[in-house]
């Protein structure tokens, strides 16, 4: 129960919702009574699906850019796109930052980074952000 609890919040706390899966973690780790390592596959899992979700509604939000309504019209996304090509891309190595993270894998969609460098990219990140909790604890 406890390691779907974990999933649960590493999850959730990968979307826009204000979550702390370190602290969770941090204290299951220091309490010593769980696997440590499959603590650590379970929060790294369910944090990555969870930015894939927000890759996934920024993808499919594109659909709407030729709505009147939609904030960003064509030359933006063009532009930002050029942009996130360049530079951004590398930029979701810290996916996992609180505040900054959740939009930038949600603009990943948006501007169509490819999937697999996305996920490559974040599994990096949020995984080697576990691990340095796991070291400290």
């Amino acid at each position: 129960m406890i390691y779907l609890s974990l999933f649960t919040i590493s999850f959730l706390a990968a979307t826009i919702l204000p979550l702390s899966s370190e602290l969770m973690l941090a204290g299951l780790i220091a309490t010593s009574n769980y696997d440590n390592l499959l603590l650590l596959i379970v929060a790294s899992f369910g944090n990555v699906l969870g930015s894939v979700v927000n890759w996934i509604l920024g993808f499919y939000s594109r659909n709407f850019t030729t709505k009147k309504w939609f904030p960003f019209k064509g030359r933006q996304i063009e532009s930002s796109s050029k942009w996130f090509d360049k530079f951004g891309k590398w930029s979701l190595l810290f996916a996992w930052v609180p505040i900054i993270g959740d939009p930038l894998t949600l603009a990943a969609g948006l501007l169509r980074v490819k999937f697999t460098e996305f996920l490559i990219l974040v599994i990096i990140g949020k995984v080697s952000r576990y691990f340095i909790i796991y070291y400290f604890i």
